[in-house]
């Protein structure tokens, strides 16, 4: 690739390079993270996950869930939902309401409380319901693109991945995200990203690649190797939003610029938390912040203490003195990103409801107790 070159990607009028997705994770991706993200590259940054019928009944947690920022834009927000009804007025709302620009369907959690309840993962092995609740969507968005993030499947023995693909094409989505991974798999094991070749390869909406982006490189890999039209990062910038700056430079050619000293690090930590204590306010903020403190120390000299003191910081001053007495000149862990972030290791039996696959072409939507606000796919 030429180091004149910037490739882009589109979603019907959205348009972005380098063609990278920030993806939603539940508690993570709200609007203080998305804009150091921005700082760093442009992208796709998409908000929180928010569940459909809570928004519809007006619950004041889910509204705050889907605040953006001053001046954002595109505004791009995931919506989850199990009944069509539901989710076709929570998608009105948001496009006369909230003023979005883009809406994510999850169609990938796999978390068992969900999935034994019919909802997440399962709802792609119901293919009637899937083209339902798609349908209701993409009729009350009017302009504004829908797209879908989905897994392979349900395990190796039913995967859905390529039927739901079809359905998105054919309901109007603008395009679709795949998680190389079953539900079963959760987040172990590799990410089969010859899946996301097939599904590249029988669509016409662009499709984008997801799963084992840990550094910069792993991106322009996926592309090639699969033709994937860009790629959705998320547990690789946790704790490195600086991963965007280096999505950049190699999307367009050029060297990965160096990675931070721990004093860099330290610094952006502090510019974080700041943030947060602007959007949330102190003591919230802090208790926000303390997961992102452990992803931002993962491998330096020492960080295991520090950890254990940033793990009890109730204010930004405190943080600031934790931090200062860290060695600042000490350089970025060479295989940092190779510690596990977010999510643990373990594959698991997928529970479905009784009958849930008894007849495919049943519309009938899971109970609401399926809409568990669990982010994850």
């Amino acid at each position: 690739m030429s180091s004149t070159s910037r490739p882009e990607a589109h979603l019907g009028q959205i348009r972005f390079s380098p063609p990278v997705i920030l993806a939603p994770m539940a508690g993570v991706t709200n609007y203080p993270f998305r804009a150091l993200c921005r700082r760093y590259g442009a992208g796709l940054f998409i908000s929180e996950m928010i569940t459909a019928r809570p928004l519809v009944e007006g619950r004041e947690k889910t509204l705050r869930l889907a605040a953006f920022g001053p001046g954002e834009s595109p505004r791009s927000l995931q919506l989850y939902g199990v009944d069509p009804h539901y989710v076709g007025l929570a998608v009105q709302r948001l496009v006369t309401e909230a003023g979005v620009d883009h809406i994510d369907l999850n169609f990938g959690c796999p978390v068992r409380k969900v999935t034994r309840k019919g909802g997440g993962a399962a709802i792609p092995a119901r293919p009637a319901l899937l083209r339902a609740i798609i349908r209701a969507a993409v009729v009350h968005a009017g302009d504004i693109p829908i797209t879908i993030k989905i897994r392979a499947g349900i395990d190796d023995t039913l995967m859905t991945f390529r039927q739901a693909g079809h359905i998105a094409e054919e309901e109007g989505c603008a395009g679709i995200t795949l998680h190389a991974r079953t539900a079963a798999q959760l987040y172990d094991g590799r990410a089969h990203w010859e899946l996301i070749a097939e599904l590249v390869e029988s669509l016409s909406i662009p499709v984008f690649g997801n799963g084992d982006i840990w550094v910069a490189d792993d991106a322009m890999r996926m592309v090639r190797e699969t033709g994937c039209a860009g790629v959705a990062i998320g547990r690789g910038c946790l704790g490195r939003p600086w991963l965007f700056r280096d999505l950049s430079a190699v999307f367009e050619g050029k060297p990965t610029p160096p990675q931070p000293t721990f004093g860099e690090v330290a610094d952006v930590m502090v510019e974080h938390a700041r943030m947060l204590e602007d959007w949330f306010g102190g003591h919230q903020a802090m208790l926000a912040f303390r997961k992102h403190s452990g992803w931002y120390t993962r491998g330096f000299s020492k960080s295991a203490a520090l950890r254990d003191q940033l793990m009890k910081i109730r204010r930004l001053d405190e943080l600031e003195y934790a931090l200062s007495l860290i060695d600042r000149d000490e350089p970025y862990p060479e295989n940092s990103h190779l510690f596990r972030r977010g999510k643990r290791a373990g594959t698991q039996r997928v529970s479905l409801p009784h009958g849930f696959l008894d007849d495919l072409d049943d519309e009938t939507p899971p109970q609401a107790a399926a809409e568990c606000n669990i982010s994850g796919g």
